[in-house]
């Protein structure tokens, strides 16, 4: 059962957080699962990846359906945990390989569990529709009918990227210049039209309530809280990280983490920019610092 522990657990941790949007809740499946696995008998772990993903998956399925209640009772948008991934990968359980892009996991949370599932199997990990069919127990023609539908729910075109697109030096330059010395037109340019502001404060902290929309009020909140910043003691510093298989952009006041950021770009200009600001969400990238 080690063997198999040290062999399977990042592939399991993928999985169960794609499908949970969670680290901390993604860690405590893989435990679980494994502790379930040791009172299985040998002849039913002869293939122990089917067995094991299938038991990850049933324990992500059993747990989106009771988190989606508290999910609609939380304050605010609710936004994925973000994840660290060095390039030493000190972080035992995470590989840069087979991660949506976090833009995608706030995507995956417009789907059932079982398109979530089916997508994340197949589009993440290129599992096959057989192997898909036996690990969800659906029929293979299903499983085609749950990825059309999942796409189409998320709004992904069959050429569109479901991984992270990297944004040039050069670009996130021009972008904080834009910010520290309030040069409207510039961050305007750096902006989508209808680009869309998302902040995950968890009722905890100070977060905007509702998504903010419109290039120019995304443009008026970022100016407002360079401003903001400014005249607050102790002010932000800020670092560039790779989570969830990019760059993000961490905010810390002393020693403390207060803020990720990650920016997902759409045509050489920002469509989406996604805050996560809830101290819940941000243990894992303390513990990399």
């Amino acid at each position: 059962m080690e063997d198999l522990y040290e062999k399977y657990k990042g592939l399991l941790f993928r999985l169960a957080y794609q499908l949970t949007s969670s680290a901390t809740d993604a860690e405590d499946i893989v435990q679980d699962v494994f502790v379930k696995a040791h009172d299985v008998s040998f002849d039913r772990l002869s293939e122990p990846k089917a067995y094991l993903c299938k038991m990850t998956t049933n324990r992500c399925l059993d747990f989106l359906k009771s988190a989606s209640k508290k999910r609609e009772r939380y304050t605010g948008p609710w936004l994925p945990e973000p994840i660290p991934t060095p390039d030493d990968d000190q972080f035992e359980s995470v590989v840069h390989k087979d991660l949506l892009s976090y833009a995608m996991l706030v995507l995956l949370e417009r789907l059932t569990p079982a398109e979530r599932a089916v997508f994340v199997l197949r589009e993440a990990l290129c599992f096959e529709y057989a192997d898909i069919a036996e690990l969800v127990g659906k029929s293979e023609a299903n499983c085609r009918k749950l990825i059309s539908r999942a796409r189409g729910k998320m709004g992904i075109a069959a050429d569109d990227s479901i991984y992270a697109k990297e944004m040039g030096g050069e670009w996130i330059g021009r972008f904080f210049a834009a910010l520290e010395q309030g040069n409207v037109d510039v961050l305007l340019s750096l902006l989508a039209e209808d680009a869309v502001l998302v902040s995950d404060g968890g009722g905890k902290v100070s977060a905007a309530i509702h998504p903010i929309v419109s290039r120019d009020r995304v443009a008026q909140f970022l100016l407002g809280l360079v401003r903001k910043a400014a005249k607050e003691e102790g002010s932000f510093q800020v670092e560039f990280q790779s989570l969830n298989g990019q760059t993000a952009f961490v905010f810390r006041r002393g020693e403390q983490v207060e803020m990720v950021v990650f920016l997902h770009f759409e045509q050489e200009v920002v469509q989406r920019l996604y805050f996560i600001r809830n101290p819940e969400k941000l243990n894992h990238v303390e513990a990399l610092s």
